[in-house]
């Protein structure tokens, strides 16, 4: 089957690529690494003697963050790490975060056999790691032909890629058995695996990394300087929009405008999933009548009703902001949701619509231990948050069950690298 995929996918490639190098010129940074893509990463040092070297996938920020502890640990076993990701976004904060431990930072390749072949040839590990649904057909086969193994960490299937999977079980053992080992991020995932035909055998439930990530948190004098640089005055409550979709900052302005009409001072505090989108926000915001400004724009030189966080990596400080959270990416018509992990990690009273396919045990599970909500559309966002931020006591019940749900789910990297370090012994 890998000879069908290898003789569609130019085809595949030549009818998406306008598409797709139309939205990297409009998210911008990709310039520098752009040669990556077609095999052809940094040059890397000359491999320490005795030193096993690992490839490690990370599609974006969220992942990028995710792996930073496995990084560290790997770096301090002595193993050479190569890092990957896919975005412009994940390759800045990549070379921010990763910079000390790895040995090297690229883009992905671009997924088919010349491309892949070249990079494999270049990067030579004796392990492949690939995160959450990173499951690329070419990657795979050229680690087999090559005798790597290769592990799926923070596994998981959205329920729009699991019904598509499950029609056509050809193509699920096609994208699937390629991995040496699979290691779910909950226990629906690894149902859902097994549904898909992978083998009971090579999988293990190690629990989402996502939960372990230590947030670095601010001071108080950080987070005041923080609220007025983005405009946001000390005495109003916070409503945040984390990570939002098309058609959800209107449904925030709308929560905005509840609460106030309930006589609750608060700001809304936007911060779009991709920062791009910040003239067709700022177009949304005009009409509206509220003072906004873009913190791409500086500090803001006024308070303002509405503030936007139209900037790359600065999500988890400005959730530290916030007296309510909304997960973006969860109205309809989205359906897969952001993540609701670093929220409730920090002990924020969380909102979400019913659109979780990509995060649906965890979203599930917060909702059973109260320390989320869901809201069935705009309306029910704006009578729910206005409802919440004008109850503290509410809100408190809300974050003390987040915390408490954190600390119950700790632990996954820890047992994530036992797996990496068993499969890295096994390394002639």
């Amino acid at each position: 089957m890998i000879w069908i995929y290898r003789l569609l996918f130019p085809f595949v490639l030549v009818a998406t690529a306008p598409y797709y190098l139309w939205r990297m010129r409009r998210r911008g940074g990709y310039g520098g690494g752009f040669w990556h893509r077609f095999g052809r990463p940094p040059p890397l040092p000359a491999r320490a003697p005795g030193a096993s070297r690992v490839w490690l996938q990370a599609v974006s920020v969220g992942e990028i963050l995710a792996v930073e502890p496995i990084v560290r640990a790997l770096a301090a076993d002595g193993v050479e790490v190569m890092l990957t990701t896919t975005t412009s976004t994940g390759y800045r904060v990549a070379a921010g975060a990763h910079l000390a431990h790895v040995c090297g930072i690229a883009y992905f390749p671009v997924d088919w056999m010349p491309f892949s072949s070249r990079a494999w040839a270049r990067i030579s590990p004796d392990l492949a790691i690939v995160t959450e649904g990173e499951r690329w057909p070419e990657h795979m086969h050229q680690a087999a032909k090559r005798g790597v193994p290769v592990l799926c960490i923070n596994a998981r299937i959205s329920d729009r890629s699991f019904g598509r999977l499950r029609r056509f079980p050809p193509a699920a053992a096609f994208v699937l058995g390629g991995m040496t080992r699979l290691l779910a991020g909950s226990a629906q995932d690894a149902e859902r695996f097994r549904a898909l035909g992978y083998p009971a055998a090579r999988m293990s439930v190690t629990g989402n990394i996502k939960l372990d990530v230590a947030i670095p948190r601010l001071d108080e004098d950080a987070r005041e300087r923080l609220r007025l640089d983005l405009g946001l005055p000390k005495d109003r409550l916070v409503l945040l929009g984390s990570s939002t979709w098309p058609g959800e900052e209107t449904a925030l302005v709308g929560a905005l405008l509840a609460a106030r009409s309930r006589g609750v001072a608060c700001s809304l505090l936007i911060v779009p999933r991709h920062a791009e989108r910040r003239a067709e926000i700022e177009r949304l915001l005009e009409p509206t009548g509220l003072s906004f400004h873009m913190r791409s724009r500086g500090a803001a030189p006024v308070l303002v009703d509405v503030s936007v966080g139209d900037t790359t990596g600065e999500l988890r400080a400005m959730t530290q902001l916030a007296d309510l959270v909304f997960v973006g990416k969860s109205l309809a018509p989205h359906t897969e949701g952001q993540t609701p992990v670093e929220a409730a990690a920090l002990g924020k009273p969380v909102l979400f619509g019913p659109g979780m396919g990509s995060f649906r045990s965890i979203a599930r599970d917060l909702v059973d231990r109260g320390a989320a909500r869901t809201v069935a559309g705009p309306a029910d966002l704006a009578d729910q948050a206005a409802a919440l931020l004008g109850d503290p006591a509410q809100r408190g019940r809300i974050s003390a069950a987040a915390a408490s749900w954190r600390a119950d789910n700790g632990g996954a990297v820890e047992r994530t690298l036992a797996v990496i370090r068993e499969e890295l012994a096994r390394v002639p």
